[in-house]
C-alpha cells in the first residue's frame, strides 16, 4: 500500500460514517435513536462475521484479548454516549464536541502512552478542521448548553479515540476485515442488551430494514473495514483527524437530499475542513 493511499481509505471511511445522519431520517418515527445505534452494530458486526468466515480468513491464534476487548467496549460505549448526548444538548452542540474532542483526545493518548508527539502541521490541520466544523454546526439557530450533554458527547470522543489507537495496535500484522469483524462482533454482543429495552418493532418495516442494512452493511462494517486498513499506516491522532471529512459529508448529504440550508459561514466552515482534511492527508510523513 502506498503511503499516499492509506490516508483515503480513512476519508473514503469518514464519507460512509457521513451518510449515517441522513440514513437516520428516513428510518421510521418511532425508533429511537439508541435502537437505531445498537441495531447498526448488530448488523454490522454480523456481517463482517460472516464475511470473514466465507473467505476463510478468520484466525484468531495469537490474538491480543485484552486489547481487543478494550477496543470492542470504546465503539460499544460511543454509540449510546453520543446519542444520549445529541439527545441532552442538541444535533449541533453534541456532534461538534463529540467529533471535534476526538482528535484532541487521541493526539493526547498517543503521546502519553507510545511517546509519539503529533506534528505542527497535524496541530494546525486539526485545529482548522475543528474550527471549520464549529462553523459548520455552530451558526444559525440557537444552541443548547447542557453539561450533563458535554460530558457525554466528550465521552464519545474518548471512545471513538481509544477504539482508533487500540484498533491501530490491533491490526498491525493482520487482516483488516478479520480485525473489524472480531472487535465489532464483541461490540454487538455488548449492545445486545439496548435491542431489548426499546420497541424494535420499527426494523421490521420496509423503511426500517433499509436504514437498519444500510447503517450496518455501509456505514459500519465497509467503513471500518476500510478505517482499519488505513490504520495499519496512518498513525491514530492523524486518523482521527482525517475522520472529520464526516460532517462535512453530512452537511453535503443535508443540503443535496434533506433540503437544508446552510449560510455563509457554514460553507466557509466547510473550507476549513476541508484545508484542514487536505493538509493532514497529503503532507509528508513525518521522519
Amino acid at each position: 500500500m502506498a503511503v499516499k493511499i492509506a490516508p483515503l481509505f480513512v476519508l473514503f471511511a469518514a464519507i460512509l460514517w457521513g451518510t449515517t445522519g441522513t440514513a437516520q431520517t428516513f428510518a421510521p418515527a418511532t425508533a429511537h435513536p439508541i435502537a437505531i445505534g445498537a441495531a447498526r452494530l448488530a448488523v454490522g458486526g454480523l456481517f463482517l462475521l460472516l464475511v470473514t468466515l466465507l473467505l476463510g480468513r478468520l484466525n484468531l491464534k495469537s490474538w491480543p484479548i485484552g486489547l481487543t476487548l478494550l477496543a470492542a467496549f470504546c465503539m460499544a460505549c460511543y454509540q449510546p454516549l453520543f446519542f444520549s448526548a445529541v439527545h441532552q444538548t442538541g444535533v449541533a452542540v453534541g456532534t461538534v464536541i463529540a467529533i471535534g474532542s476526538a482528535p484532541i483526545l487521541s493526539g493526547f493518548l498517543e503521546t502519553i502512552f507510545f511517546k509519539r508527539r503529533p506534528s505542527y502541521i497535524w496541530l494546525g490541520a486539526t485545529s482548522l478542521s475543528i474550527l471549520g466544523c464549529a462553523l459548520l454546526f455552530l451558526t444559525g439557530d440557537a444552541v443548547a448548553i447542557k453539561p450533563m450533554g458535554i460530558l457525554l458527547a466528550i465521552g464519545a470522543g474518548l471512545s471513538f479515540a481509544g477504539y482508533t489507537l487500540l484498533s491501530g495496535q490491533i491490526v498491525q500484522g493482520r487482516n483488516p476485515l478479520e480485525t473489524a469483524a472480531v472487535i465489532f462482533g464483541i461490540g454487538g454482543v455488548i449492545l445486545m442488551p439496548f435491542l431489548f429495552l426499546f420497541d424494535m418493532q420499527w426494523i421490521l418495516q420496509p423503511s426500517g430494514i433499509a436504514v437498519s442494512l444500510h447503517l450496518g452493511i455501509v456505514a459500519t462494517a465497509a467503513a471500518y473495514f476500510l478505517f482499519s486498513k488505513g490504520l495499519q499506516q496512518v498513525p491514530a491522532s492523524s486518523a482521527v483527524s482525517l475522520s472529520l471529512a464526516e460532517p462535512f459529508t453530512a452537511a453535503v448529504l443535508g443540503v443535496a437530499l434533506v433540503g437544508e440550508e446552510l449560510n455563509l459561514l457554514s460553507w466557509l466552515g466547510i473550507g476549513m475542513l476541508l484545508g484542514g482534511i487536505g493538509l493532514i492527508a497529503f503532507a509528508p510523513k513525518k521522519k
